[in-house]
């Protein structure tokens, strides 16, 4: 497997398939980088030869692309920016539940985890019919 910006791709994928392996990278990134480093998207990743390596991480580089710790830490500094001034999407982030105005009555089941029943307590003492 190649290693791309301390990325595993996978060898048997084409060049611009295995490029969105990488956080950050889509469809059209992708497609760019391989335009950059003057690489044909078709090639496979196993295919590759380190100059053709060398040339997509210089393309990445030169792109300024956020990519994997760089925009997790900036997604991650967003929410807590959101969460900090307690505005209505920083409360829905810190309590699990949909951000975008989605119902929440029925479904929402993504956010919310699975279903948590609420039932009755019994007093295990109660008699039934008994005073």
């Amino acid at each position: 497997m190649a290693r791309i910006i301390g990325v595993e791709i996978p060898d048997n994928k084409r060049i611009d398939i295995a490029l969105r392996y990488i956080y950050g990278l889509g469809p059209t990134n992708s497609t760019e980088i391989c335009q950059r480093a003057n690489i044909d998207p078709s090639i496979r990743a196993k295919d590759l030869t380190e100059q053709q390596l060398s040339q997509i991480v210089h393309a990445i580089q030169d792109g300024k692309y956020v990519i994997e710790g760089d925009l997790r830490r900036e997604i991650g500094m967003n929410l807590k920016r959101l969460q900090g001034v307690k505005c209505y999407r920083g409360i829905r982030h810190l309590r699990g539940l949909p951000v975008r105005g989605q119902r929440t009555q029925t479904n929402a089941r993504t956010r919310k985890g699975p279903r948590k029943t609420v039932g009755v307590q019994r007093n295990p003492k109660a008699k039934a019919g008994i005073h």
